[in-house]
């Protein structure tokens, strides 16, 4: 073999995601030996379901935290969105598709709220997320009065997170279809680039013509979009709209794309990272929900076991790259 063709293989192996990927074949194969019927179809369709939700979220948090921000808003957002659409289609008599539409326009409109503060006037985007985390919810529960929810959505609107296309979950294929689009967006644009480069040096990136504001803008703005679809498909999951949809799913949605590879400080990062480390937290939440069920283990061992596995990986891509690191340095005295 060639000394190109090592290199080449040396670094595929020390890749952050080739370790996620280990990783979540570990989670497969002793899920399938200690549960019961782990990979069977339905409970692989399962996963899917339970998973698209905070994947979507997953997604769009991606290019946020690689231009060094955070939106701890999207869960509270997807809650909001939730009680607008079923206030469109139970008060204002619109079909659940221009419910939908409405939903994903006021998602907009959140992500928007949070571009306008953070972007515009410089404000940090930890705290304005957190005040708008409590801004959102708050609206989802007043408009509620924290109690109402609505259900008897129709059969076709449900179909969308409970029925198949093609052997595959209805709303899988609309998880695809977002993560192509971002993955392109990322990876095969000057918008994504700019988003690295906004994350490593902000200053660095205005001062080379990049319009950081207007980047950093579109980027909670798709934010806050797709929190609103998210909204969508969790109902025609559950078959409720409520004002406490999405509780935590940003924390989820966060500790996927942190597990994937992407640098909280920005600037590093990959969409097919933080598609791995959805993947892997749907697994590890599904299989330890299956042993939690057939064994005396306490449920609150998720919750143990997903915080060490995110600990774990990024400890393990740490070593690594240190270990790559002193490798490449050339010996004194040689």
């Amino acid at each position: 073999m060639s000394q190109s063709a090592r290199t080449f293989w040396r670094a595929a192996i020390v890749r952050h995601e080739t370790i996620l990927l280990l990783v979540l074949i570990a989670e497969i194969v002793l899920f399938n030996t200690l549960g019961r019927r782990f990979l069977t179809t339905d409970n692989v369709a399962n996963i899917v379901r339970q998973s698209v939700e905070i994947g979507l979220l997953a997604l769009v948090m991606t290019p946020v935290i690689l231009t060094g921000g955070i939106d701890l808003s999207v869960g509270s957002l997807l809650g909001l969105c939730a009680v607008v659409f079923g206030m469109l289609w139970h008060d204002a008599g619109l079909s659940p598709w221009l419910a939908g539409l409405g939903a994903i326009a006021v998602g907009a409109c959140g992500g928007g709220v949070n571009a306008t503060l953070i972007a515009r006037l410089g404000l940090p985007p930890l705290i304005v997320t957190l005040g708008t985390f409590s801004l959102f919810r708050g609206l989802a529960e007043a408009l509620t009065g924290g109690t109402r929810s609505f259900t008897g959505f129709p059969d076709s609107f449900l179909a969308l997170g409970n029925g198949f296309f093609l052997g595959v979950p209805v709303q899988a294929w609309v998880f695809v279809l977002v993560a192509i689009a971002v993955w392109l967006l990322v990876h095969r644009t000057t918008f994504g680039r700019s988003f690295r480069a906004i994350g490593f040096a902000p200053e660095g990136a205005r001062y080379a013509g990049l319009p950081v504001e207007r980047r950093l803008g579109l980027a909670y703005l798709l934010a806050g979009a797709v929190a609103g679809l998210a909204a969508v498909i969790f109902i025609s999951r559950v078959t409720e709209a409520r004002a406490n949809a999405g509780m935590g799913y940003e924390l989820a949605a966060i500790t996927a794309v942190v597990l994937g590879g992407t640098s909280i400080f920005g600037g590093i990062g990959t969409v097919h990272g933080t598609l791995l480390g959805v993947a892997a937290v749907a697994v590890l939440a599904n299989g330890l929900s299956r042993i939690v069920a057939i064994t005396a283990i306490s449920r609150e061992l998720s919750g143990l076991l997903t915080g060490a596995l995110l600990l774990l990986a990024l400890a393990a891509g740490a070593l690594v790259k240190s270990l790559t690191q002193r490798r490449s340095r050339p010996s004194v005295g040689k």
